[in-house]
């Protein structure tokens, strides 16, 4: 049985990727650096501490956490306040399907200031029962603190929660707390094969949601 449904929010509800990957670009061509794919793709699903560590061991020094962070953050505030975020095909459908049938969480590495003015933009906030932000746990995503605790607040167990992510770090994420996992490859850097093979489902497009997880709720 299925009760609950825990969303990620980056690169699975909204096309945020390229602006998070846009903001590093732009911070490290200051210093004449490169920021790959393979970094962003290192990042992703990471709580704010682990992306700013990761940046600012990259950077070599050149910059404290503290000015990583508050960079990234308001470049990406800016991005957010100026709806320059695309919201994904089937998200609205997807949040709206399961608000009718199932508990609902949010469970993100984003700073929960951008959280907060991502659901604002969107008129999503009045869907989820709980959010929560990977800085609110001592480890980000891929070990699973972000999904216990959120489960922990809904009430509810993890045997029946299904968790809905674009990530290899989300993917790893839920399935490490026990959940279920519905994948959503992410459109600009796609998890490696062995990882999306060890997901319940894959599904190209949140469009193909609501008959994703009627199949898991269906299951023997």
């Amino acid at each position: 049985m299925i009760t609950t449904v825990i969303f990620d929010l980056d690169g699975l509800l909204m096309d945020t990727e390229p602006l998070w990957s846009q903001a590093r670009v732009e911070l490290f061509q200051r210093f004449g650096l490169v920021w790959s794919d393979t970094d962003q793709e290192q990042c992703m699903g990471l709580s704010t501490s682990g992306w700013v560590n990761y940046m600012v061991e990259k950077l070599d020094g050149r910059l404290s956490p503290q000015m990583v962070q508050d960079d990234i953050v308001g470049r990406m505030a800016h991005y957010y306040g100026n709806g320059l975020v695309r919201i994904l095909p089937g998200a609205q459908e997807a949040l709206e399907f399961s608000f009718e049938r199932f508990k609902l969480g949010l469970a993100s590495g984003s700073y929960r200031r951008l959280l907060d003015v991502a659901l604002q933009r969107a008129k999503w906030a009045k869907f989820f029962d709980e959010v929560l932000s990977s800085d609110d746990v001592p480890k980000g995503k891929p070990a699973p603190d972000v999904y216990l605790e959120i489960v922990r607040r809904l009430g509810v167990q993890v045997s029946e929660t299904v968790v809905v992510e674009d990530s290899a770090n989300g993917i790893l994420a839920g399935l490490a707390a026990g959940a279920k996992a519905i994948a959503v490859p992410n459109l600009h850097l796609r998890p490696p094969q062995e990882i999306l093979d060890k997901a319940s489902v894959v599904i190209d497009s949140l469009t193909l949601f609501p008959g994703a997880i009627t199949k898991l709720t269906t299951q023997k």
